[in-house]
């Protein structure tokens, strides 16, 4: 065939390729098939489910503590960006505002067969403003939300944090998670060749609903001064973890729960689990001295002693059962008003015997101890107080300065709140209310009573002891705060050694603590403070006593609660 002959033929199969295809072009857009619709359809339709955003978490002044702020997913069309050569400027840019590097940027936009990727999610649009204002094409922002929570780590053990889905994980964001989380939505439409929606073929669209807004009992001023002074305890002390608690006496309402080392959970994922832990509740210790004050109050109350009666405390060593039991400073005669000033093992010991094994055991479980508190957050302990099948000779004797029994911070505070109210005890809770969207209270916690451990006129009389702690000859005289009675009871206590160790004590570590409350004729508030493993000094009233006289100084006075009461120097003023 001549050059002519082939020139003809290869014009004749060209024009019989395209015609082929104006013939296939107009039959799909004049009269395709059904199952080539179906795909089209398919391949356009966009389904996606909306929720709304989480509601908010306050402090009981309405300070915000937690909210859903606007964000952006970044994204990008690579073969889009590849087709028109824009990869290197893209990278560039991108590299810029994201945490990945150069190469890693690049491998994500390499890839011509993708038409979406995501680089990175949850970024805040302040941060993506330089790059939106470039228009970059074949860049996508995203619209989402993510959680925020403006005070950074204050209140962290509290507050918790909700995780990338939405869902909370930890503290109040999980236990009213049920309240925050918003409802779904749903939107339909079609979308572009480049995965756009097409907002003019949008056909449905039911818009999601706010979750309700929480409102805490905790004051974020009163957490800010607890958490400060723990700070400081830290700093002077380096124990493993400190805690601390700030209950109003009447309503069983906290309005402080700090715990150290703590996280922000604005970046919750680069902090290590046990810094996560909220130790004022899921912290088991042996209490130590503070326990004397639940000891004391119970035996007064059955009338197995008085502020008067006097014990031999045989200067600081007692055998019983076999066993030495020691006093820091040893003590001859002392009353039980003055056992409890002194803080003495041995005079607790003997007033324990007074009551005996069941009715020590009954008085204890009065007070809380072995069961939870029932408080509004999740991880509580429940502690342990063995069953009295379970004592030996000796174990009263060691109950009764706080040993062989494991108890949390937020059980002992709401023991020692039991005496300063009156001798009710009321069940410690932290939400205060939850609001819908709409303004109105949905669901409100009101103060509920527990048990009565004593009787009202015992817990006058205990005050009254434990007023004498903070003053001159007390063990907790560091507690003291100017102007304002305290009552309150220093705690030191030996560590317990793991089994795998060898069990029975450490030698040189302790869990130090001081739990009180003020004012003491008419209570207002009760502190308690924990030191776990203190170093340089390991006693309650040192250690601990400083922290809570912060903690109260600044709180009576921001609170505004005046200086009711009378101080309360001599056993000649209580009452029998």
């Amino acid at each position: 065939m001549n050059y002519k002959g082939r020139t003809i033929l290869a014009s004749v199969l060209i024009a019989a390729v395209f015609a082929g295809l104006g013939v296939r072009l107009a039959f799909l857009h004049l009269r395709p098939s059904a199952s080539t619709l179906a795909r089209i359809e398919k391949g356009r339709h966009m389904e996606e489910e909306t929720r709304g955003p989480r509601g908010r978490i306050l402090d009981r002044g309405g300070n915000i503590l937690a909210v859903d702020i606007a964000a952006r997913h970044l994204c990008a069309d690579p073969k889009f960006i590849l087709e028109n050569g824009d990869i290197q400027q893209v990278c560039e840019a991108v590299t810029k505002v994201v945490p990945l590097s150069r190469s890693e940027v690049w491998k994500l936009l390499d890839q011509p067969e993708r038409q979406y990727v995501r680089i990175n999610k949850y970024m805040r649009e302040k941060t993506l403003e330089p790059l939106m204002a470039m228009k970059l094409k074949g860049v996508i922002f995203e619209e989402t939300s993510m959680r925020n929570y403006p005070k950074g780590a204050l209140g962290a053990h509290v507050i918790g944090f909700s995780n990338r889905e939405g869902v909370g994980s930890a503290g109040a964001e999980q236990r009213m998670n049920s309240y925050l989380q918003g409802t779904t939505g749903l939107r339909v439409s079609q979308k572009d060749g480049r995965r756009h929606e097409i907002y003019s073929r949008r056909t449905v669209d039911i818009e999601p609903q706010s979750g309700a807004d929480v409102y805490l009992t905790i004051d974020q001023q009163v957490q800010h001064f607890a958490e400060r002074a723990l700070d400081e305890l830290v700093e002077q002390y380096h124990p493993q973890g400190a805690w601390a608690i700030v209950q109003n006496v009447r309503t069983g309402e906290i309005l402080a729960m700090a715990s150290l080392p703590t996280y922000n959970p604005n970046c919750y994922g680069a902090a290590p689990a046990e810094w996560m832990r909220n130790r004022t509740m899921s912290y088991g210790y042996e209490p130590g001295s503070v326990m004397k004050a639940m000891i004391v109050a119970s035996a007064l109350d059955a009338g197995a002693v008085t502020p008067r009666d006097v014990f031999d405390c045989e200067n600081g060593r007692w055998m019983y059962g076999g066993r030495a039991l020691h006093d820091s400073h040893g003590e001859g005669l002392l009353s039980v008003a003055d056992i409890i000033k002194k803080s003495s093992n041995i005079g607790a010991a003997k007033i324990a015997l007074q009551m005996g094994n069941e009715k020590v055991y009954q008085s204890l479980r009065s007070f809380g101890f072995g069961s939870r508190t029932g408080m509004d957050l999740p991880g509580e302990e429940a502690g342990i107080l063995w069953p009295v099948s379970n004592w030996s000779k000796i174990s009263i004797t060691r109950l009764a300065m706080g040993h062989e029994i494991n108890v949390t911070a937020l059980q002992m505070l709401s023991a020692l709140s039991a005496i300063a109210n009156d001798g009710i005890r009321m069940r410690p809770y932290m939400v205060q209310k939850v609001v819908d969207p709409g303004g109105e209270t949905i669901f409100e916690t009101l103060p509920s009573e527990l048990n009565r451990p004593i009787r009202a006129d015992t817990a006058k009389t205990m005050r009254r002891l434990l007023a004498r702690v903070t003053q001159p000859g007390g063990t907790g005289t560091k507690a003291a705060v100017r102007g304002y009675p305290v009552a309150g009871k220093t705690g030191t206590a030996q560590k317990v050694r793991p089994k795998e160790e060898g069990g029975g004590y450490y030698d040189h570590k302790y869990v130090a603590s001081f739990a009180g409350f003020l004012p003491v004729e008419n209570p207002a508030i009760s502190i308690i403070v924990v030191a776990d493993d203190p170093q340089g000094a390991h006693y309650g009233g040192t250690v601990c006593g400083p922290a809570f006289q912060r903690i109260a100084d600044q709180t009576v006075r921001y609170l505004r609660i005046s200086p009711q009461g009378f101080p309360t120097e001599y056993v000649s003023e209580i009452e029998e």
